[in-house]
């Protein structure tokens, strides 16, 4: 913001010298010395051609000599009148125009860009006009070093920050990224966006979950910003682990609201919104007396009857068409029933062929776990995104319906959503 004001104003200056050196310069010089030669030479004209009439006889010393004394006094009294000339003399009146120009310019294009400008562009609460950075990140591990390097040598730089908490979140260092989101709130109190943030990273930080304190920031960035899209998404994500649906479709349908109707996002949402509504209903006492057991408490399950374990590979069609970065979610759903998923399982790409295991600790609900029902699929999907609802481009695979408890569990990625 600084470097800013100073290339303004030095553009200022270079204005200025423009418009007025060349008006200062153009003031209208004394020019009493060009008339003084000018006289001057008058004079020896003049006494040149009395010179001539003496010799010619046409005058007489006397009135030769009398000429001569008269030209010299006239010249003497032009003389006095040009110092009392300069001595009298006002500041040119370019002069003054070239003062008054300099002092409007400045004022009016200071005025102008108060005006029509903004001044705000710099602070890190304009950064992202209310909404999360996508842009604005460094890569490397030796520039984000670098970087918490600059931050932590002026934790002021606000801009910085925010760039460093982007870095640290693309970069999967979510511990790092809460902090320096947290430091960020300092910095920009009052905006939601980055409460939002701050909760995201620290949701990641702590598991992947929103229980806890993350929820207590998403409450206070809606606050704040009762309209926020992404503190709204998270709430009723938050909403979810909880148990709380009637929460979750609130959050969800204001949220509804403030996107596209016709945008992907919007159909994602309306998807969320159906799956909450039916395990309300399902809650409240549905018809299938599969899903009635949700609202009792499950029995103790059997010796591993909780578990599912087996192992997940990529077809060799779909690798040229992944990222080592892009994101792996492994998924238990019942067979019949809410689509909610029972247990998830985070990975990358990087990380097939993978061993996994689902139990009843992955559960996004207490009410909703693996020992609960007697079938469920494993669904593997491989999200571009990062985002667990499918999103064409994304590939998956699942499994045939399987009983909780069953082991060496074979699923193949080798569907692309389209």
């Amino acid at each position: 913001m600084t470097l800013f004001w100073i290339i303004c104003a030095a553009l200022m200056i270079v204005a200025i010298l423009f418009v007025a050196l060349p008006l200062w310069r153009g003031t209208s010089k004394n020019n009493s010395v060009v008339r003084d030669a000018a006289n001057l030479e008058i004079l020896r004209d003049q006494i040149t051609e009395m010179d001539a009439d003496l010799k010619n006889g046409l005058l007489t010393p006397e009135l030769h000599e009398q000429g001569k004394r008269e030209l010299e006094a006239r010249l003497l009294e032009e003389v006095g009148d040009t110092k009392n000339f300069e001595v009298s003399n006002k500041p040119h009146p370019l002069k003054i125009t070239a003062i008054v120009l300099s002092v409007l310019l400045t004022v009016a294009s200071v005025g102008l860009y108060l005006k029509i400008g903004n001044p705000g562009a710099f602070s890190p609460q304009m950064a992202q006009g209310g909404a999360s950075i996508s842009g604005g990140v460094v890569h490397s591990a030796a520039e984000i070093d670098a970087l918490a390097k600059k931050v932590e040598e002026n934790p002021s730089d606000g801009e910085s920050l925010m760039v460093l908490a982007n870095s640290y979140m693309e970069a999967g260092r979510f511990a790092e990224a809460a902090q320096a989101y947290e430091k960020l709130t300092k910095l920009a109190a009052d905006e939601a966006w980055v409460w939002a943030d701050y909760a995201d990273a620290l949701a990641m930080a702590q598991g992947k979950t929103l229980r806890g304190k993350p929820t207590e920031i998403l409450n206070k960035a809606l606050s704040l910003d009762p309209n926020s899209t992404k503190a709204l998404a998270l709430a009723g994500s938050a909403a979810i682990e909880r148990g709380d649906f009637v929460a979750t479709i609130t959050y969800w349908e204001k949220l509804r609201g403030l996107i596209p109707a016709d945008s992907e996002d919007a159909k994602m949402i309306d998807d969320g919104i159906n799956e909450a509504r039916q395990m309300l209903s399902h809650t409240k006492g549905g018809k299938s007396s599969k899903l009635e057991s949700i609202n009792s408490p499950a029995p103790a399950a059997a010796a591993g009857k909780e578990r599912i374990s087996g192992k997940v590979t990529l077809s060799n069609a779909l690798k040229g068409k992944v990222s080592p970065d892009d994101t792996v979610f492994v998924l238990a759903r019942a067979a019949e029933g809410p689509p909610m998923p029972l247990a998830v399982l985070r990975k990358q790409v990087r990380d097939l062929p993978l061993d996994f295991e689902l139990d009843d600790s992955m559960a996004m609900s207490p009410q909703m776990k693996l020992s609960s029902f007697d079938q469920v699929v494993i669904v593997v999907r491989i999200s571009k995104s990062g985002n667990a609802m499918p999103k064409p481009g994304d590939m998956q695979g699942m499994s045939k319906p399987l009983h909780p408890g069953t082991s060496k569990v074979n699923v193949q990625i080798d569907q692309l959503i389209k």
